[in-house]
């Protein structure tokens, strides 16, 4: 199997355009072992990633280059046992990849991911670590089976402390003739396309600011004891149109004196369940990976009544979340909080979270695996310290010489 980085992989299934917008769009084409193309991917991307210097946090930005190559390790999916995947390599171990699933009607990019490596100094210079690092997220790429999926409108992928930027895509998976379909799902972001200019837009008018959500502590138990223990307060914003066709962000906080909590335990996934007056339902699920010995936050679901809305029941939901890890037996703590995009038009701001999953013994939190945030803001006040020590250790010094200097100029009668 190919891997990221190290020799350059053969570039099968490749072809190229010229362009320079947004950086160089380029077609990617994964074939079966047939030679029949199985996915057609068109598009030019800009990434902006945030990284570790010496000196602290430093933004970079940086282009899908036009010499990005298709791996081998592209598939086409068996059925029942595996979907399509594209994945693309370029620079220094840097790679994206695109993971497909399908229903009877349609088609979507389940999973983006994007790895990079923080080795590279022409893209990340001084970076204070050189590790390969993996970020993913659930997209919105979704179009009819049979049909191409196309975007003119720049779309934003937001993967932890990475955001990808496509332009101008074409995508289309599960193709019929090894070529785009002449039909196609545009996406929201195109809109509809009137004869005449419409007005300007709004811009989505924040309800007023709610108070601070509670940090409460939730446990969800079962047969052989708890299994989850989660000190948290919980914060929704939630984007919808209203009955005048504006958009509006609301922002709801979680009231824990108001709120009935519940859940389920399993061997591979632990729900911790929610419910209040306008909030039907939201769950929190926690995975684990068995390989790997560590739990995540897998999925958030959210079901409440928006009674000013022009659908007044608003549902979302993720299941292909890697958030809050630790691993088992172990609590993933962060003061700083958590922000955790579950769709487009739904979030959650998780407030001083606290959570162990699965293997929770005497119902109190493991040994704690900290944040990175919480990691800096620990490590700013002991550099300033150090620095203070420094200083006084030279000012005392430079003190003790001049003293010394300044006795050796007389004698003693």
């Amino acid at each position: 199997m190919a891997a990221f980085g190290g020799a350059r992989p053969r570039p099968l299934l490749l072809l190229l355009l010229a362009g320079l917008v947004h950086g160089a769009a380029a077609v990617f084409v994964v074939k079966d072992a047939n030679g029949t193309a199985c996915i057609m991917a068109n598009f030019s991307a800009a990434f902006l990633a945030s990284y570790e210097t010496r000196s602290g946090p430093k933004n970079v930005t940086f282009d899908l280059p036009s010499d990005a190559v298709v791996l081998n390790s592209s598939s086409c999916g068996k059925e029942n046992t595996s979907d399509p995947s594209l994945m693309i390599a370029f620079g220094k171990g840097h790679g994206l990849t695109l993971n497909f699933t399908r229903n009877a009607t349609r088609y979507s990019v389940q999973l983006m991911s994007f790895i990079y490596n923080l080795s590279d100094t022409q893209i990340f210079p001084n970076a204070s670590s050189k590790e390969t690092k993996t970020v993913e997220s659930a997209t919105d790429i979704r179009a009819d089976i049979n049909k191409k999926y196309r975007c003119v409108s720049n779309t934003q992928i937001h993967m932890h402390n990475v955001t990808v930027t496509f332009h101008d895509v074409t995508i289309q998976a599960y193709l019929a003739n090894s070529n785009f379909s002449k039909e196609e799902t545009r996406c929201e972001q195109d809109g509809p396309f009137p004869t005449t200019a419409p007005p300007p837009p709004p811009h989505p008018s924040p309800s007023p600011a709610p108070e601070s959500p509670s940090v409460h502590k939730y446990n969800v138990s079962g047969a052989n004891g708890t299994c989850l223990l989660a000190s948290m307060g919980l914060q929704l914003n939630v984007t919808y149109k209203k009955k005048d066709n504006t958009t509006v962000v609301k922002v709801v906080s979680i009231n824990p004196n108001k709120t009935t909590a519940g859940g389920s335990c399993g061997a591979q996934l632990v729900t911790l369940e929610l419910r209040s007056e306008s909030v039907t339902l939201l769950a929190f699920q926690f995975g684990m990976n068995a390989s790997t010995s560590r739990f995540f936050l897998q999925g958030i679901q959210l079901n409440m009544t928006l009674p000013d809305a022009r659908d007044p029941t608003f549902k979302a939901g993720n299941n292909s979340l890697r958030a809050l890890q630790a691993t088992i037996g172990n609590s993933y703590k962060c003061n700083a909080g958590e922000h955790v995009q579950v769709t487009e038009a739904f979030s959650v701001n998780i407030i001083k979270v606290w959570v162990q999953a699965f293997q929770v013994q005497g119902d109190k939190f493991g040994s704690v695996e900290e944040c990175q945030l919480d990691e800096n803001s620990m490590l700013i006040p002991i550099a300033v310290g150090g620095a203070l020590a420094g200083l006084v250790l030279i000012v005392l010094i430079a003190y003790l010489i001049g003293r010394k200097r300044s006795h050796a100029g007389y004698q003693t009668i």
